[in-house]
């Protein structure tokens, strides 16, 4: 059977243990988590999860039931209809050619993010699969350090 990624929003009250119980639904079924993230949805007293995952379709078709057994969620959205944006951010050193790296940033939604004597460090917001190029285009410029958020996804 294919392997499907998918992405779930996950609403739950916001309670001790929630996390924990959620990722532990996950490992004691070997299920894997590609992506977790977790805010607070503003002025209520719930939190949003959004979950990258893939497996088989019955595979998927279990985590979702398993989560709508958990007490604190609220409801599971697993739509195909998400906006999706992911965050990376690099390190490069001072030293390097930044010839082209402004075109690059503004093809990824990136701006510099900071920078301090030696280095700068280079923000992009995109779907993950342009953040997967933007992360393989950005090796010519010799990244000390990347590091790249989970999904954050609303749907639509």
């Amino acid at each position: 059977m294919e392997n499907i990624r998918r992405v779930l929003s996950v609403v739950v009250i916001n309670e001790e243990a929630v996390l924990s119980r959620i990722s532990g639904l996950f490992a004691g079924r070997g299920y894997n988590i590609d992506s977790l993230t977790v805010a607070p949805v503003p002025n209520t007293n719930f939190s949003r999860f959004t979950i990258v995952t893939s497996g088989n379709q019955r595979v998927l078709e279990q985590i979702v039931k398993q989560l709508h057994k958990l007490i604190p969620v609220y409801k599971v959205v697993e739509s195909e209809e998400f906006v999706e944006k992911e965050m990376a951010l690099v390190k490069i050193p001072l030293n390097e050619d930044f010839n082209g790296l402004d075109a690059m940033l503004k093809a990824y939604n990136g701006t510099i993010a900071s920078s301090g004597e030696n280095f700068v460090v280079v923000m992009v917001a995109d779907d993950a699969k342009r953040i997967d190029n933007f992360l393989k285009a950005i090796k010519k410029y010799n990244p000390t350090e990347m590091v790249r958020g989970g999904s954050v996804a609303l749907d639509v």
